[in-house]
């Protein structure tokens, strides 16, 4: 079992240390939720009060123009492409994870007529699924095809138009096999979609080498772009002509300040956008995604596995208490850890009174994600000490860590 000692040593000689100083990170806290909401980078406030005085206080209006306003949601898409392995003008920031879905999902319907069937997942993030649900009432003649992961090959025929799934699953942290499943369903003629909110900045995904068609994914996790940030969605080249939004706002218009009565969509991933974009959260989501420039996906995805592992390793050591609720295997795994325990709830929020911030996923998974960027070693090593004290104490008996909050 690795000391302290070691795990500094590890830190000392870790290609992506340096990123660490990139970020604000508030003292005395070990924060182990970035698979949740990413830590404030540091250049984002002096950016945003940039944006906020001069750019929207002085310029005005003036800055669609002057600060490039009208093309953050291609600047910032293109900041995005090369973590998810994608063309730059295959992604788009903007809407929410939400929004891009449902625009999405209704897209590949029309991609593919006569086909009527959607598969996916139980126990997938519940947004993903009540938007399918939404969609599926609102069209009336679409069928939704839940099927646990161990069938969803089998359950890939010719009435399929689409899959649906997240690759790292929110809650186990499993991973799916991307260029598996999506050439699967190639093989029948329906199209592959990702959700990559628990993926994008925390592995090397590569859409465009497994044939993904459609993906979306959110800003505030891995790639810090603050609370509620812009999501991004992307479309494969192949599909971009023929591909049509259900939500066809001006923003997605060919001409939008021609002002024309009849709708004619964009060019190219551009007809994925709606409404005006949100100057704000785009201006620092972009500033965020400055902290990934030179950085080696590859290297990323070595260090996250290396610290789920290490926190397994110590947390299952010292803490017997825990059931495991991810993969062993961290080949199998997300850039996150689940531990569980019937009194999970009350004893994540004595750890947060101790310092270390994950989080609860109800009915018994307490979750721990690893963002390499900012997250060393030591702080693995830490954090596993405090869990094994508020263990050994019972510290998350007092009646305080039981009352719920509203978010958990």
């Amino acid at each position: 079992m690795l000391t302290r000692e070691d795990c500094q040593d590890l830190d000392a000689q870790d290609p992506l240390c340096g990123r660490r100083e990139l970020f604000d990170l508030p003292d005395g806290v070990i924060y182990l939720d970035g698979n949740s909401l990413g830590v404030l980078p540091r250049n984002v406030p002096p950016r945003l009060e940039a944006a906020v005085r001069n750019e929207w206080g002085r310029d005005l209006i003036k800055s669609w123009n002057t600060a490039d306003w009208i093309h953050l949601p291609q600047r910032v898409g293109a900041r995005i492409a090369p973590l998810i392995g994608a063309a730059a003008d295959e992604v788009i920031a903007a809407d929410s994870t939400s929004v891009n879905l449902f625009k999405l999902a209704a897209g590949a319907l029309k991609l593919r007529p006569g086909r009527k069937v959607i598969v996916t997942e139980p126990g997938n993030f519940p947004t993903d699924l009540y938007v399918l649900q939404g969609l599926r009432d609102l069209i009336g003649d679409v069928q939704l095809r839940v099927v646990e992961p161990a069938g969803l090959e089998a359950a890939l025929d010719q009435d399929v138009a689409l899959l649906l799934l997240t690759h790292v699953h929110y809650k186990s942290g499993r991973l799916h096999d991307m260029a598996a499943l999506t050439a699967r369903a190639h093989a029948v003629g329906a199209l592959a979609m990702w959700d990559l909110s628990h993926s994008a900045g925390a592995l090397a995904v590569d859409l465009n080498g497994c044939g993904a068609d459609l993906a979306v994914g959110c800003g505030y996790k891995y790639l810090n772009g603050g609370p509620g940030a812009p999501a991004f969605l992307f479309i494969a080249k192949h599909l971009q002509g023929d591909f049509k939004t259900p939500l066809s706002g001006w923003m997605g218009h060919a001409a939008p300040f021609a002002f024309h009565d009849e709708y004619t969509p964009a060019p190219g991933v551009l007809r994925g956008l709606c409404g005006t974009p949100a100057v704000l959260g785009l201006t620092a989501l972009e500033a965020a995604l400055e902290a990934f420039d030179g950085v080696d996906m590859g290297q990323v995805r070595a260090k996250s596995r290396a610290l789920g592992d290490l926190f397994i390793d110590l947390a299952l050591e010292r803490c017997p208490q825990f059931g495991l609720g991810c993969s062993r295997d961290s080949a199998g795994r997300g850039s996150q850890v689940a531990l569980t325990h019937e009194a999970g709830y009350a004893i994540m929020q004595a750890l947060i009174a101790r310092g270390v911030i994950g989080d609860f996923r109800a009915p018994e998974v307490l979750r721990f994600g690893f963002t390499p960027l900012y997250l060393r070693y030591v702080d693995v090593w830490d954090a596993v000490d405090i869990l094994a004290d508020v263990m050994g104490t019972e510290q998350w008996r007092d009646p305080r860590f039981h009352e719920v909050s509203a978010v958990t």
